[in-house]
């Protein structure tokens, strides 16, 4: 019975290890490929868009009559990303902080 056990634990670690180990050894080929250049350069961009889009989506139903509330935090994420060097943390805290602001002050 304990080999049984220790087995299939071994099998189990094997299969683990090979299923992680898969993508590097897929990976090197894959470098040169152009389409996966294409994908590394815009995908980034096209999932913050996804979930900008269905964040803005789900709170506008959410608010109702102050859904402007929304819109007007992401003008301030989008302007002080432009105009403060793209600093990603900045401009996410000052949206965020806008947005705050706005809920709870009027």
């Amino acid at each position: 019975m304990t080999w049984y056990l220790i087995g299939a634990i071994a099998i189990g670690g094997l299969i683990t290890f090979g299923l992680r180990a898969l993508p590097f050894a897929m990976l090197k080929p894959l470098r040169k490929s152009k389409f996966v250049r294409a994908l590394g350069e815009w995908m980034p961009a096209g999932i913050v868009l996804i979930l900008a889009v269905v964040v803005l989506r789900d709170e506008i139903v959410a608010r109702g009559d102050q859904w402007w509330m929304a819109l007007a935090a992401t003008a301030v994420t989008v302007a002080v990303h432009l105009t403060c060097g793209r600093r990603i943390l900045l401009s996410i805290a000052a949206g965020t902080g806008a947005y705050i602001a706005l809920v709870n002050l009027l």
